[in-house]
């Protein structure tokens, strides 16, 4: 009897993966509607308030550094508020909590506005999301896409056994662009970890608002990824909405700008430095060239050459450094050939500094194995490696420090992506210095020549670092060691501070499994 049961439990399970292959074709892209930038904006209020700063300084773009949380938020909130024309908005996640709940709302009273709004969303972490972006989709002037969906929405682990190769490549892009006149790009994902909205752990993290010569680049790379093979419409995937789930929707809204913790967090916004000089139009842009990066949107089915990736793009825009190179990646990931650039330019006398998250800051231990087995070889070359702590003190807002904690937060995990040269370029944007950004993910940033913002962060970086950052060391009989200095108190770790035995072997173990390629 009990081998009976066992083959019919087996013959289900086959019959179910059969059925569930059969389930996992894509949708048609024929007939899909095309839409491109618009570029006859100009008499908007954004395209009137950009228009003399940008005719002073021809040819060039404008950029301002979002620094904290809060500002990044605004940012955002105000362009959604104030647009007239367009709204492209495209991100790898998107949170349904506070913050992210009221951008959906201010992008939903953008389209009632007659604003044509595009959303193109990985479908990564999409899960939970169906109905909400269906009724979304359904309104006017309101367009969502998926980039490389699932078929199987409710199953959707189980479609990777079919479809590995194409669901492995995910959308890592984050842009927010207003009336193609101005963006937002940046690390930061759409949610309370990013905007510092009240959360136990904040997520540290660097975003650029940018005017000028370089947001209609912006925005033709956003029709790129719009009407990309990879890019479907939620119509084709989902479920039709129905009138219940609309007000389900406009329900989940309510509540939220209901609850004292959202009041709190607008007012705080709306008194932010950076809000009043965004409302009385004197914010300090710096004036400069800035370069577009990102990957062929092709990269998401496998099919873009080489030359067409955002690393060998930004390999020709950045020149090799000759004094220093500072970078922050909170998954940095050399890899051989990484560990073999790095030490090079160490050897040649470039002094090279890199901040990465400690194994107590991780939210992916996975990655800090990919990490951990190439530590002795970068300390050996002569390369300075620093692990951000979990925990810090609050520094003042709107200032950005490697270790930064909000308001109510008592955690921080490291998730900016920059490096600055020779304290006269720096990159940010979205790529992580491991192989998932170079080979699989799609990525995107803006290479931008100021030696103003590439000393300065650079320089904040070095002058927090000994406070908000272990330093690793490599002794002579190769053992590594951590570094923390408490005020005038030097204390030495032998282990990863903050980490139990069982963590460091979990970890240890990981790294000797093959899988440095997916990291």
């Amino acid at each position: 009897m009990h081998a009976i049961r066992l083959r019919c439990l087996w013959a289900s399970a086959i019959l179910g993966l059969a059925l569930l292959q059969g389930c996992t074709t894509l949708p048609s892209l024929a007939d899909r509607t095309a839409s491109m930038r618009l570029r006859d904006t100009a008499d908007s209020t954004l395209g009137r308030s950009v228009a003399p700063l940008a005719q002073a300084h021809p040819g060039l773009s404008g950029v301002f550094p979002l620094l904290g949380g809060r500002d990044a938020f605004a940012a955002r909130i105000r362009l959604a508020d104030v647009a007239e024309r367009s709204l492209d908005v495209q991100y790898y996640l998107w949170e349904r909590d506070l913050s992210g709940t009221l951008l959906l709302d201010a992008l939903l009273r953008a389209a009632d506005r007659g604003v044509r709004v595009r959303l193109l969303l990985d479908d990564n972490n999409t899960s939970g999301f169906d109905e909400t972006l269906a009724a979304l989709d359904a309104r006017p002037n309101f367009e969502v896409r998926l980039f490389n969906p699932f078929t199987v929405r409710r199953w959707r682990p189980l479609e990777f056994l079919f479809d590995f190769g194409r669901l492995n490549r995910r959308m890592h892009n984050k842009s927010f662009t207003a009336d193609n006149q101005v963006t937002v790009i940046g690390g930061r994902n759409v949610g309370d970890e990013y905007f510092d909205a009240g959360q136990d752990v904040l997520f540290v993290d660097l975003d650029v608002l940018a005017v000028g010569q370089v947001v209609d680049d912006v925005s033709h790379d956003f029709d790129r990824y719009w009407a990309s093979g990879s890019s479907y419409p939620a119509g084709r995937l989902l479920p039709p909405t129905t009138p219940a789930a609309i007000a389900t929707v406009a329900a989940a809204v309510a509540t939220i700008q209901d609850q004292p913790a959202a009041a709190a967090y607008m007012q705080a916004v709306a008194e932010s430095p950076f809000m009043r000089s965004l409302l009385a139009h004197n914010l300090a842009f710096d004036w400069t060239e800035v370069h577009l990066v990102s990957d062929d949107p092709a990269k998401g089915l496998g099919l873009a050459s080489r030359d067409e990736l955002l690393w060998s793009r930004l390999k020709t825009v950045m020149k090799r450094p000759t004094r220093d190179m500072t970078l922050v990646s909170p998954y940095f990931v050399p890899g051989a050939e990484g560990v073999q650039f790095f030490a090079s330019m160490a050897r040649n006398g470039v002094r090279v500094t890199v901040l990465t998250n400690s194994l107590e800051a991780t939210d992916v231990p996975v990655v800090h194995a990919g990490y951990a087995k190439r530590r002795k070889p970068l300390l050996a070359a002569g390369v300075r490696l620093f692990e951000m702590k979990r925990t810090a003190l609050v520094p003042p807002r709107g200032q950005w420090r490697p270790a930064l904690t909000g308001s109510g937060s008592s955690a921080a995990s490291l998730h900016a992506k920059t490096f600055s040269i020779d304290g006269s370029r720096i990159f940010i944007g979205s790529f992580n210095f491991d192989p998932r950004s170079a080979r699989l993910n799609t990525e995107m940033g803006f290479v931008i020549d100021s030696p103003l913002l590439a000393r300065s962060i650079a320089g904040t970086i070095e002058q927090h670092l000994p406070a908000r950052a272990y330093e690793v060391g490599l002794a002579a009989d190769g053992t590594l060691s951590w570094v923390e200095h408490q005020g005038s108190e030097r204390i030495v770790y032998d282990d990863e501070p903050g980490t139990t035995f069982l963590k460091r072997l979990g970890v240890s173990l990981m790294s000797m499994l093959p899988i440095e390629w997916l990291l």
